[in-house]
């Protein structure tokens, strides 16, 4: 119920009449003051008109960081419908002698992010209800509706083993209800004093080797913990102290989705009692068109997808999203061809889309551009939209201490008069810092705004949240 007040609430931000007319807004004193003049680009619009009530270097191209989530959020719901599930297939491909299959197993991938540990054991279960208990065969994992590169362009070297730069196939998984696909939870336990600490993986390690070279050391030390994915291998390696009674965990990148997904899943069937034998091997296949459906596993539906997606800043779901459109659109499940079809979307949107230069849907890439002027743009067009109401609700809201409703801003805007009058997307990569969302001032007005800073030597959090506090207390 108070969930569903506070959205009812942030909804009417954007059909409150007000009495003010259309006036420019004077936030030169405060810009200048917190942002400064250069790296720096902001735009504030009328919900309403749209028009341009202010903006400072609002056609510069800047870096978005995860603002363009928006842009991915809204071609998403349009393209691909709100109420669009990814599916995950189990067949069989044999023959059945008793109990046991003389043939193998295929799980076909749609890039679901949903696929958890609980589904494996479905998975499990429809095996032993078609009455097989053993496997002759192999199990082959088909990630074909996706292609090209496991990773978007711009991510980084040393970004690679951290779940916010994970690895995208269609056949992939997540350890937690935030839907964090390709990534694995690597949980450090300390022992005695002196000794390696216990190391447990969920779901589990997956096929992926750890070297455990941390130790325990007395409580109250500090914990240095450090979980990392050697580069370019399948090696987690675990380095520093954790002291005694506290406990540390962390995320890892699985570093090939399927295959690793396949382990797992092989994993949960002989936990269940589904034997393989020692000639069984994992790897890729395309399900072959004799093959038998026994199972599917179908996901939430996008509408709620998407809640995960902004409120969180999922980029794994962007980039999955991403692949995605690009296949519905175009028959290709590549970033390359999911980006052409954000253009697509944002020019039949009315954008101006000259402005964007886009090498993902994440907004990872410190190469992709957009111009402060066009954010605030799309924040008003996409009003129009059918599903405005699910990217509107999606949004994080300031100061709402629920995770799943205050999403990335549940620790900004804590106070009144700011509590709950900023919906807006953050967005943060090395250097850049970035808001952009719908705003209501005192006045009962709401604006669309966006500010954008870079190459910045220290966060910039707080000065943009000063800007925006401006807005709502003089405007």
């Amino acid at each position: 119920m108070k969930k569903s007040i506070i959205i009812l609430c942030l909804l009417l931000l954007l059909t409150v009449p007000s009495n003010i007319t259309l006036a420019k807004l004077n936030l030169e004193p405060v810009v200048q003051n917190q942002l400064g003049n250069s790296d720096i680009s902001v735009s504030v619009r009328d919900v309403v008109t749209g028009e341009i009530l202010y903006e400072k270097n609002g056609e510069v191209a800047m870096k978005p960081a995860s603002t363009l989530k928006l842009l991915t959020a809204a071609a998403a719901l349009d393209i691909l419908g709100s109420n669009y599930r990814f599916h995950t297939k189990l067949y069989i491909d044999g023959e059945m002698k008793g109990k046991m299959l003389e043939g193998d197993i295929y799980i076909k991938g749609e890039g679901d992010p949903t696929l958890q540990k609980h589904n494996f054991e479905a998975f499990a279960d429809a095996l032993k209800h078609y009455g097989i208990e053993s496997v002759t065969g192999n199990l082959y994992g088909d990630d074909t509706v996706f292609s090209g590169s496991q990773l978007t362009p711009g991510v980084a070297t040393s970004d690679e083993s951290y779940y916010y730069a994970a690895r995208t196939t269609a056949l992939t998984m997540s350890p937690d209800n935030d839907f964090d696909a390709g990534s694995i939870i690597i949980h450090v336990t300390p022992s005695a004093i002196g000794k390696a600490p216990i190391i447990q993986a969920d779901p589990s390690l997956s096929g992926m080797n750890l070297i455990n070279q941390a130790k325990t050391v007395v409580a109250g030390e500090e914990t240095t913990i450090e979980i990392e994915r050697q580069y370019r291998t399948d090696t987690i390696v675990v380095t520093g102290n954790i002291p005694l009674g506290k406990p540390f965990k962390d995320w890892v990148t699985l570093y090939d989705p399927t295959i690793n997904t396949l382990y797992a899943i092989k994993e949960t069937f002989e936990e269940k009692g589904i034997t393989f034998t020692s000639q069984n091997v994992i790897k890729r296949g395309k399900v072959p068109i004799d093959a038998q459906l026994i199972y599917a596993k179908h996901s939430v539906p996008l509408k709620n997808l998407i809640v995960p997606f902004l409120k969180l800043s999922n980029n794994s779901i962007a980039d999955i999203l991403v692949k995605t459109i690009g296949k519905e659109t175009y028959g290709k499940g590549r970033t390359d061809y999911g980006v052409k079809a954000l253009n697509a979307y944002g020019t039949a949107m009315g954008l101006n889309m000259e402005r964007w230069y886009l090498e993902d849907g994440s907004g990872i890439s410190h190469e992709n551009r957009v111009t402060a002027n066009e954010l605030s743009h799309l924040l008003v067009k996409v009003k129009d939209e059918p599903s405005f109401k699910i990217f509107y609700d999606s949004l994080p809201v300031g100061g709402s201490k629920d995770r799943l409703i205050g999403g990335s801003l549940r620790k900004r805007f804590l106070t009144e008069p700011y509590k709950n009058h900023v919906v807006a997307k953050t967005g943060s990569i090395s250097g850049v810092y970035t808001l952009a969302g719908y705003v209501k001032a005192n006045s009962g007005k709401t604006y669309a705004f966006t500010i954008m800073t870079q190459n910045q030597s220290t966060p910039a959090l707080n000065s943009i949240d000063e800007v925006v506090k401006t807005i709502i207390a003089k405007y």
